[in-house]
């Protein structure tokens, strides 16, 4: 008896685990987001696919005053030439404050 209470108090107080192990973190607003919206097709958090990945937009970018304004523009319209020669299509499927989220997202992973 001492056991099974030893037991369910440790498992009680372990808060982080589950039975299976670990549990799993909900992802981050803007990644769950730019899962959604297709984003990770093309990018990834830390390594290019065929578009470069986030952390390397993150630092590039993350000095630029207007960082958030401009990238919520380049996620919108799309654009070519910066990170080679495959153009990124226009995100006409995001919402304004969708484009916003996400550039707010990917800066904070410098």
């Amino acid at each position: 008896m001492k056991r099974s209470r030893y037991c369910a108090a440790a498992l009680a107080t372990a808060g982080a685990f589950t039975l299976g192990g670990p549990a799993q973190a909900e992802p981050a607003p803007g990644l769950a987001l730019a899962q959604q919206r297709n984003c990770m097709s093309c990018h990834a958090e830390r390594r290019p696919l065929m578009g470069p990945a986030f952390h390397d937009v993150a630092a590039k970018y993350a000095s630029r005053p207007d960082a958030v304004a401009y990238l919520t523009r380049k996620i919108s319209e799309g654009g070519s030439g910066v990170w080679g020669r495959v153009p990124m299509p226009a995100n006409t499927q995001l919402t304004p404050d969708d484009a916003h989220a996400l550039a707010t997202w990917v800066l904070t992973l410098k």
